[in-house]
């Protein structure tokens, strides 16, 4: 048995469509940053998946979560933390009431630490 007859001919002419790639407008993915509110515990999967699609950098409101319920609240941030560690991205706190969370291509500048000056040593006779 032959295929051409069981499919038929191909001396229809062959049916395709083309395609204009010059039209196609290529997406280039943007950095988002998004803020969240942490209200309660399950408010973090918003954040998580907003930090897996790997182009976002969440801005998080913990006060409400942090005046409702402090253990809830750490379980969060530990489960982000836990989370943007994975993604190698950064996080950090800002003030009492806000945590930055980066995926891996965006890093949060840490300001170097002042170092204590030695103080005086009376006793040993040091400089005043």
């Amino acid at each position: 048995m032959n295929l051409k007859k069981m499919f038929g001919s191909s001396s229809q002419g062959e049916d395709y469509v083309e395609i204009d790639l010059d039209s196609l407008e290529s997406k280039d993915p943007k950095v988002v940053v998004k803020p969240f509110v942490l209200r309660q515990f399950d408010d973090i999967n918003d954040v998580l998946n907003a930090l897996r699609e790997g182009y976002t950098i969440a801005v998080v409101d913990i006060k409400p979560l942090k005046t409702r319920d402090i253990i809830e609240l750490k379980r969060a941030v530990a489960k982000i933390k836990k989370t943007v560690d994975a993604l190698e991205g950064s996080i950090a706190g800002f003030g009492e009431t806000t945590i930055i969370a980066t995926p891996s291509f965006a890093e949060i500048h840490r300001a170097p630490e002042p170092k204590e000056k030695p103080k005086p040593d009376f006793i040993g006779g040091g400089a005043f």
